[in-house]
């Protein structure tokens, strides 16, 4: 593992990892503990390189905060980062983040106002368009491809997400579950200023926020009542300073009357002299079953038929797609301009017409029907080069997302658990032995008629495709850390279904 603690240092040791490596940035102010270390665990299962940044940072203190107070250990965080297979730290001093001794304001990225009016922003101004300006100094440095950031901190995720779509950066940004002691209480290096017994009260927090949720899942909307549950539980339980509890959008930020889609439901209060924050986000939908895993493990044929089980949409990624296929082979740009591919597809109009009871699903480009074109071979050869291109997966990705915003969807492929349903309700990873992989598309090839298959190229082959899928730049095969491992060999298609569907009957 290397430390730098300047931006030549890092930049010259990164121009040397970026070809055909991913890089993964985890920004921090140190004091790491449980949380980061999530954050750290997930970016070393995504990417190739997993740069740490340590930077306490001057512009997101107030005058009367505890900048001067807050934890700096940089030697134990550089052993818990090496430990955790990190491979860059990076440590600069103020000085060389351009904040200088003198505090001449440097230049400074301003968040929307209406996304610091609520929560936090009020009671820590300037804080916001501090963390906004370090962190893209902090993608422009590093350059990363993705860079993971904690949900506890829900308003800071909120905004620089905003601020990469608006500055049209070039990253993408994933936000990780809250991490918790056995308590409940949220990991934070705040907690370090708490004495034992205040520790104690501080589980006041979370027993609010679940009480809100308890209303929540009862099928109370209105946020006035959900916010008087947190604070009922809150002031029952301990004498903690309440600053403030909200229910907002969890990505406008706005304050909500009733919770329609999703809520934000967040608190900050005082434990003795220590500030602390928590959140929990509420959604209305149905729930969404992810199933990931490799070629020819029957993901496909699984996923249909446990979406008819559960009377959940079926969501074929594949023909989303082929569909794209189509449209770049029906354009005629070769496929190796990619330029001339990514603008085609950023223009273009994708609609998903799930099935029903007389019709499979359809798939729409531009208005026209291609359901029926998108099977051919010449089609078939185009889908994957085609969609490891960024523009195509982004495109794709997105759509996804806006289609299984109310939930209610079942969707296979190598990384809807990871990447496009990262908070599905259910996550399977739906795998199986080579060799019994090979046996099934023997099978497959037989009952066409073509018995002169060997079933040992047929196991190279598919070792081969286990290897460019798991070594992809883009969206690369990865079982993600809360998705259940179903091997499936020895096993019929009822029987996995059926596995399947009573694992997701015991989640929700």
């Amino acid at each position: 593992m290397r430390l730098f603690k300047t931006v030549a240092g890092l930049r010259t040791y990164l121009a040397s990892k970026k070809d055909k490596q991913t890089i993964g940035l985890v920004p921090t102010m140190g004091a790491l503990h449980q949380g980061h270390l999530s954050l750290i665990n997930r970016a070393m299962a995504e990417v190739d390189v997993v740069v740490v940044s340590i930077f306490v940072n001057p512009l997101q203190f107030a005058p009367h905060e505890d900048l001067g107070q807050y934890p700096r250990q940089l030697e134990t965080d550089a052993q818990l980062c090496e430990q955790s297979g990190v491979k860059a730290i990076f440590a600069p001093t103020p000085e060389e983040m351009g904040i200088n001794g003198t505090f001449e304001q440097p230049t400074e990225v301003m968040p929307p106002p209406t996304m610091i009016s609520s929560l936090c922003g009020p009671f820590r101004q300037g804080h916001f368009q501090g963390v906004a300006t370090i962190v893209t100094k902090l993608l422009n440095i590093i350059s990363p491809d993705v860079a993971y950031f904690g949900e506890k901190d829900a308003q800071q995720l909120a905004i620089i997400r905003q601020l990469v779509k608006d500055l049209n950066l070039p990253v993408v940004i994933k936000g990780c579950p809250i991490i918790r002691e056995p308590s409940g209480l949220a990991y934070s290096s705040r907690n370090q200023y708490l004495s034992p017994e205040e520790k104690k009260e501080a589980i006041a927090l979370y027993q609010g926020l679940k009480a809100g949720k308890q209303a929540f899942m009862a099928g109370e909307r209105h946020s006035n009542v959900l916010i008087a549950c947190v604070k009922d539980k809150i002031t029952s339980y301990s004498p903690i300073t309440l600053q403030y509890v909200e229910c907002v959008h969890p990505q406008t930020l706005q304050p909500l009357d009733t919770i329609e889609e999703a809520g934000l439901l967040a608190i900050a209060a005082y434990v003795g002299s220590t500030r602390l924050i928590d959140n929990v986000i509420l959604r209305v939908r149905k729930p969404i079953i992810a199933i990931d895993g490799p070629a020819g493990a029957g993901k496909s044929t699984v996923t249909r038929r446990v979406a008819k089980a559960l009377n959940l949409t079926y969501l074929d990624t594949g023909a989303m797609y082929r569909g794209i296929a189509w449209l770049v082979f029906n354009s005629g740009i070769p496929v190796e301009d990619e330029s001339a591919i990514a603008e085609l597809v950023s223009q273009a109009d994708l609609k998903f017409i799930p099935s029903s009871d007389d019709q499979p699903p359809q798939v729409m480009i531009n208005g026209e029907n291609v359901t029926k074109m998108i099977r051919t071979p010449q089609i078939t050869a185009l889908v994957s080069p085609i969609s490891a291109y960024a523009a195509v997966r982004e495109k794709l990705v997105n759509y996804q997302q806006k289609l299984g915003k109310f939930g209610g969807v079942v969707a296979e492929g190598r990384d809807i658990g990871t990447n496009v349903f990262p908070d599905a309700e259910v996550k399977i990873f739906l795998t199986a032995s080579v060799q019994e992989r090979a046996r099934r598309r023997l099978r497959d090839f037989q009952s066409q008629g073509q018995d002169n298959i060997d079933i040992q190229q047929l196991e190279r082959d598919i070792e081969q495709r286990d290897y460019q899928d798991t070594h992809r730049t883009l969206a690369p095969l990865l079982k993600a850390n809360d998705a259940i491992k179903l091997n499936t060999d020895g096993l019929t298609i009822e029987q996995v279904v059926s596995k399947i569907v009573h694992l997701c009957q015991l989640t929700y």
